[in-house]
């Protein structure tokens, strides 16, 4: 077996021998040392010992601080139950391209989802660019492994007649949560959002309600307030005078709440229930089966097929951007491209007859 030996630089500034063995040849040897002085070389932070399952672990330790507790539950999940079982003992340094596309492949096989693969290998390759950026490695061995997407989530929307059918079964059947799937029809908010909406942020004189918080749950037990999707989701929105009346009952139901809609002893409703009496309810009005967040793409198919300006329906849907709206609703705007160029048409037929 051979042995190298080299003097290396350490973070108090002095100096230590690394000293490693047991390579079969003397070839061995001299790539191994050739890869660490190159690392030297390059300011790469050398620790040949840490494993992958270490880095990953200290990684989460310190995103703990920044993200939300959803995501980090998400993070935690895809490292310890995915990441780490599989990869975890191939040390941080030697993990390569193929130790990736290996474990993509070898899961795959296994029959495991394209969505969960992609989220882990989305996570690792966070993990790894962390560790680049800090010169802890040389490249991230995760960038360029891809993971078909798979096909996208066409959302099934119910008309207007089907919406009204929904909430007129819920009002007859006297259902505690008419009034919150009358807001969630009417305005296009998130389920979270709904769920986590307080009385203090809603204005019934002036017709508008604050997002300020989202209602999610971690590990699929344990509710948890954090801020909205994105910036703009912090945001106004409108309330017509039927969400505004549904609201106005709401209050009437449950005074003395300072959230909109509580459980019986008042803590929050959990989301999880919210969408299973969704099912029942759906199920018992005859109605296809949608999802709660479908109720929201209900509101922007309504608005973009009632000619409501994309600016405006993108604006009540609190949408990032315009090209976010188009992205998702693109296929219902036919109507604003025959309008764009009807004023075109219009603007012409004018100047000649001037």
């Amino acid at each position: 077996m051979w042995t190298y030996a080299v003097d290396l630089p350490t973070l108090d500034g002095k100096r230590r021998t690394r000293r490693r063995s047991g390579f079969p040849t003397k070839a061995d040897a001299q790539v191994a040392l050739s890869k660490v002085l190159e690392y030297e070389r390059t300011g790469i932070v050398i620790d040949d010992r840490q494993t992958v399952a270490d880095y990953l672990a200290s990684w989460l330790r310190t995103k703990a601080l920044t993200l939300k507790p959803t995501t980090m539950a998400n993070y935690h999940a895809y490292v310890h139950k995915d990441l780490i079982p599989h990869i975890g003992l191939i040390r941080l340094e030697d993990l390569s391209h193929q130790h990736v596309v290996l474990y993509i492949r070898n899961q795959l096989e296994a029959g495991r989802g394209h969505t969960t693969l992609r989220r882990c290998l989305a996570t690792l390759s966070s993990a790894l660019g962390d560790a680049v950026r800090q010169h802890r490695l040389p490249y991230n061995a995760a960038r360029y492994v891809s993971v078909t997407r798979p096909t996208k989530y066409e959302p099934v929307c119910w008309s207007p007649a089907e919406a009204a059918l929904f909430l007129k079964h819920c009002a007859d059947h006297h259902e505690p949560l008419t009034n919150l799937f009358e807001l969630i029809i009417g305005t296009g908010m998130r389920k979270g959002e709904a769920l986590a909406l307080h009385w203090a942020d809603v204005h019934l004189e002036e017709h508008v309600l604050f997002v300020r918080q989202t209602l999610s749950n971690i590990n699929n037990s344990t509710p948890v307030f954090t801020t909205p999707k994105t910036k703009s989701s912090l945001a106004w929105v409108g309330l017509s005078n039927r969400v505004a009346a549904a609201l106005q009952n709401q209050a009437e139901r449950q005074p003395d709440r300072a959230m909109v809609f509580t459980r019986r002893g008042g803590q929050p409703l959990r989301p999880e229930y919210v969408l299973h009496r969704f099912h029942q309810l759906t199920e018992q009005a005859g109605l296809p089966r949608i999802r709660v967040h479908d109720l929201r793409h209900f509101a922007a198919t309504t608005m973009l097929s009632s000619q409501v300006p994309l600016a405006m329906a993108s604006k009540t849907l609190r949408h990032t951007t315009l090209s976010t709206t188009t992205e998702i609703y693109g296929h219902l705007l036919r109507h604003v491209a025959l309008d764009a160029v009807k004023a075109i048409e219009t603007a012409l037929k004018e100047a000649e007859a001037a």
